[in-house]
């Protein structure tokens, strides 16, 4: 797993990266909470997050609350929160604040291999569940729902500042065949259609039907015409084959 860990003591960051790195965990460890979860918001690939409730600028319970804020629906993140005084108060005030587990600093190893065993049971789940959520089942790329969202983060993200482009396509006279060859060979259209999409670059989704869209993030309009020649000529070239 790739796991940030957060806490204000550099001999606490050791001590657990040490438990961990030979278990073949990837372990990213900061004393500010505030670079931990600027670079939570930018890394997708990390599953789990180890804060201590005693960090700063921002505070351990603050942390577990953005941390869930910036995984939302889109990613899997096991939230452990870690605290010497183990209470109650402690154990309630992390779980309503977003974490997901609640360990004793300093952990021991037995226990803390086990919870992350358990982290790596959910996530794994939890990252299925999200790829079913936003997979269109006959190409395997997004679907409309999912490519809708990934355009509107793309337009917060990028500003006015940076360019976006957006190529929509779909299959001509895809009526025909249907109606001529059947159902079956119309997937097999809209699949051959699909993996060209994604040899383009770019983000690809299916909206629906025959339709399209392909998101260039950083692209101007001459280079995503230039891309949307590029995608109707290998298009074309399926006819050949």
């Amino acid at each position: 797993m790739h796991i940030v860990i957060v806490d204000p003591s550099r001999v606490a960051l050791k001590v657990i990266s040490g438990l961990l790195t030979p278990s073949g965990h990837f372990v990213y460890a900061f004393t500010d909470s505030r670079e931990a979860l600027v670079f939570l918001s930018d890394n997708d690939f990390v599953d789990a997050l180890i804060t201590s409730l005693e960090v700063q600028p921002i505070a351990g319970l603050e942390l577990c609350w953005q941390a869930r804020l910036v995984a939302e629906t889109r990613r899997p993140l096991y939230i452990i929160a870690m605290s010497s005084l183990h209470n109650t108060r402690n154990l309630g005030e992390a779980l309503d604040s977003g974490a997901d587990d609640f360990i004793s600093k300093p952990p021991s190893a037995e226990e803390l291999h086990a919870r992350l065993r358990a982290a790596q049971r959910l996530t794994g789940l939890q990252r299925e569940l999200i790829r079913l959520a936003e997979t269109d089942t006959l190409t395997g790329l997004l679907n409309r729902r999912a490519f809708t969202t990934r355009a509107r983060e793309a337009t917060e993200r990028l500003g006015v500042n940076t360019p976006l482009a957006l190529v929509l396509a779909d299959i001509d006279h895809f009526k025909a065949i249907n109606d001529g060859h059947g159902h079956d060979v119309g997937d097999l259209a809209i699949q051959a259609v699909s993996a060209e999409l994604e040899k383009v670059g770019g983000v690809a989704g299916r909206l629906g039907g025959e339709e399209f869209g392909v998101l260039l993030p950083g692209q101007t309009a001459i280079q995503a015409t230039e891309v949307a020649n590029t995608l109707r000529l290998r298009c074309q070239a399926l006819l050949i084959k």
